[in-house]
C-alpha cells in the first residue's frame, strides 16, 4: 500500500464512510485505502419504553444521524484542517429486525418496534411451524403476523415494511433496498437465489392474506442485494438530512444497507464457511457460518446470512452488558459521594480485571441481567436481579465475575444447540463490541463461556461502523470478480490479534455457574410475576 495524505484524500472526496445506528450509540467512521480509520463521530441515544413498546422516534433517528455526521466533520477539521465535502462511497447499517411499516404516502403507521420487544411469541411459534423454519420473535415477519393476529387496524394500510437500516437508506437515497444479511432478519432467504424465499412467501400469503386486507408480502418487502452491488446514490434531500450545514451534495454512491450482524462479520473477517464471530455489548450474538443446512428446526437459533449470502447460524441474546453497566454506574456514584471523581474508562479498567482473580464459579453468587425479555430462556419480560447465598464470599471480584458470566449464559444456551445438537465446529471465534474493550477480560470470559479460542481484530473496536465502511469499500473494488472473503483477507491481513485459549479452571467455573443460572431461572420467573 502506497503512502497517502489523509488531508488530500479527504479533501478530494476519496475516503469511504461507514455509519451504524446501534442500540446505545450512532457512530460514523471515515477510512482510507488501507482501511485505517481516519476520523469518527458519534451520538449517544437510548431506546424508550412507551406503552410497553421499546422504541426510538424517527425524529431521534435523524437528530442522531445528523449529530453523528457533524461530529465526524468536526473530527476531520480538528485533525486535518480540511472540510469534509464529499466521500467516494457510503454505507449505513443499524440494529437488525424490528418492525417499521409505512403507508403509500410514506407515513409511519405505528411506532418503531425494535428487536428488544418480545411480544410476538404466538406469531413466531405459528410461523416456525408453518414455514418449517425458525422465526424468532424479533424478526419483522413475526411482528407483522402478530399484528395480523391481533387485528391491528394499521395492517390494511401497509405499503412498505423495512428495517432501521433500510429506512435510513430509503430516506437518503429514495431506494427501497436492503443488504441480504439484514434482509435475512426480516424473512427467510433462499441462499441459492440470493433473495427472499418464494415458497415461504407463498405459504405466508396463504395464511395471512385472506381477510387481513394486507397486500401480498412480496409487494411490501424491500429488494434484496448482496454485498458489492450498487444501491443508488445520496439524493439532495438525503444530503440535507445527513449534513445540516448544507455543504454535502447529492450524487454520492451508496452500497446496500446492512444489519449489525453483517457488519460484525465484515469487521471480524468471519464470512467464510466454519468461521465464527461474536458481537457483545447491549445484546450479544454469536454467528457461525454453516457448511450445511441444519438437520432440525431449532427455535433458539436464527438462520441468517453473511453479507454475500452464505447461511449463518446465530445465537442471539437480548441482554448482555446493560445490567453490568448499570452496576458500574452505581459504583461510580458511590465514589463521587465519597469525593472521588472517576471516568467511565478508569472505572472499567480498574474493576473488571478483579474478576480474573475471583472464585472460578463466582463463589455462589448469581445474577440475571434481564433488562428486557430473553427468548433463549423463555422470558417475554425481564427483571434485573442479583442474588447470593448467605455464606457466599461477597467480594468485589466475585461480584464483577458474576455479572460478566451472567451476561453470556443465555448466549451459551443457544450455542449449545449449534455445537451439540447440530455438531457444528469452529476453530476460533473473533470478538468485537464494548464487552472486549477492557484488556484481556472480555476475551478470557468469552473463551470460558464458548470453550473456544477468542481473538480480537485490532480495528474491530471501531465496531459496526468500521465493518460498514469495509462493505462500502468492497463495493468500490476494481476487480469485480473478487469475493468478499478474499477481499477481507487482504484488507485485514495482519490485524488479527493472538487468540486467547480457554483456561480449564475458567471453563469449569463457568460450567458450574451456568448450571446454577439455569436452576435459578424460577427466581427470575417469580420476579417477573411479582415486580410490576
Amino acid at each position: 500500500m502506497k503512502d497517502y495524505s489523509p488531508q488530500e484524500l479527504i479533501a478530494s472526496g476519496e475516503a469511504v464512510l461507514g455509519m451504524e445506528l446501534g442500540s446505545t450509540r450512532i457512530k460514523a467512521v471515515l477510512v482510507g485505502p488501507d482501511f485505517r480509520p481516519l476520523a469518527s463521530g458519534s451520538f449517544a441515544w437510548e431506546n424508550s419504553l412507551k406503552d410497553d413498546i421499546w422504541t426510538y422516534s424517527l425524529d431521534e433517528v435523524w437528530e442522531g444521524v445528523a449529530a453523528c455526521y457533524a461530529g465526524l466533520k468536526d473530527d476531520v477539521h480538528k485533525n486535518y484542517r480540511v472540510e469534509l465535502n464529499s466521500f467516494a462511497m457510503g454505507g449505513f447499517s443499524a440494529m437488525m429486525h424490528g418492525y417499521l411499516v409505512f403507508d403509500a404516502a410514506g407515513r409511519l403507521l405505528t411506532p418503531f418496534r425494535t428487536w428488544r420487544n418480545n411480544r410476538t411469541e404466538s406469531a413466531a411459534k405459528e410461523l416456525t411451524r408453518i414455514l418449517a423454519y425458525p422465526i424468532p420473535q424479533r424478526w419483522s415477519v413475526a411482528h407483522l403476523y402478530q399484528a395480523i393476529l391481533d387485528e391491528e387496524s394499521h395492517i390494511r394500510d401497509i405499503a412498505f415494511m423495512t428495517t432501521l437500516a433500510g429506512y435510513v437508506h430509503w430516506k437518503l437515497s429514495g431506494q427501497k433496498v436492503l443488504g441480504i444479511g439484514d434482509a435475512s432478519g426480516m424473512f427467510p432467504i433462499d441462499t441459492k437465489a440470493l433473495d427472499f424465499d418464494r415458497k415461504s412467501i407463498a405459504l405466508f400469503d396463504a395464511i395471512a392474506g385472506p381477510g387481513s386486507g394486507i397486500p401480498k408480502l412480496a409487494d411490501i418487502l424491500p429488494a434484496v442485494l448482496p454485498a458489492g452491488k450498487a444501491a443508488g446514490s445520496l439524493s439532495a434531500e438525503g444530503a440535507a438530512l445527513l449534513d445540516s450545514s448544507g455543504v454535502l451534495k447529492g450524487g454520492i454512491a451508496l452500497c446496500p444497507p446492512e444489519g449489525d450482524a453483517g457488519t460484525g462479520m465484515a469487521a471480524t473477517n468471519s464470512v467464510r464457511v466454519r468461521t465464527g464471530n461474536v458481537s457483545a455489548g447491549t445484546s450479544v450474538f454469536a454467528m457461525l457460518v454453516m457448511d450445511k443446512e441444519p438437520a432440525s428446526v431449532h427455535e433458539e437459533i436464527d438462520l441468517v446470512t453473511t453479507p454475500d449470502g452464505k447461511l449463518v447460524g446465530m445465537a442471539h441474546s437480548n441482554n448482555c452488558s446493560s445490567d453490568l453497566d448499570a452496576w458500574l454506574s452505581l459504583l461510580a456514584q458511590a465514589a463521587q459521594a465519597l469525593g472521588a471523581e472517576v471516568t467511565p474508562a478508569k472505572l472499567y479498567e480498574t474493576l473488571l480485571p478483579l474478576a480474573l482473580n475471583a472464585d472460578p464459579d463466582c463463589g455462589g453468587m448469581l445474577s440475571y441481567g434481564y433488562v428486557s425479555g430473553e427468548h433463549l430462556t423463555g422470558f417475554s419480560e425481564g427483571r434485573p436481579l442479583f442474588i447470593r447465598s448467605p455464606d457466599a464470599p461477597f467480594t468485589l471480584g466475585n461480584f464483577m465475575r458474576t455479572h460478566l458470566f451472567s451476561s453470556l449464559c443465555a448466549l451459551r444456551s443457544g450455542l449449545d444447540v449449534l455445537t451439540k445438537a447440530e455438531g457444528m465446529q469452529v476453530d476460533e471465534i473473533r470478538g468485537h463490541g464494548g464487552f472486549f474493550k477492557t484488556t484481556a477480560v472480555g476475551q478470557r470470559v468469552m473463551a470460558a463461556a464458548t470453550k473456544t479460542p477468542v481473538s480480537i481484530i485490532a480495528s474491530a473496536g471501531e465496531g459496526g461502523a468500521w465493518g460498514m465502511a469495509l462493505l462500502a469499500a468492497y463495493a468500490l473494488r476494481q476487480d469485480r470478480a473478487t469475493s468478499l472473503a478474499d477481499y477481507l483477507d487482504r484488507a485485514l491481513a495482519g490485524s488479527v490479534g493472538a487468540a486467547f485459549k480457554p483456561d480449564p479452571a475458567d471453563m469449569a467455573g463457568f460450567d458450574a455457574f451456568y448450571a446454577r443460572y439455569h436452576a435459578g431461572l424460577a427466581i427470575e420467573r417469580a420476579a417477573v410475576d411479582v415486580l410490576r
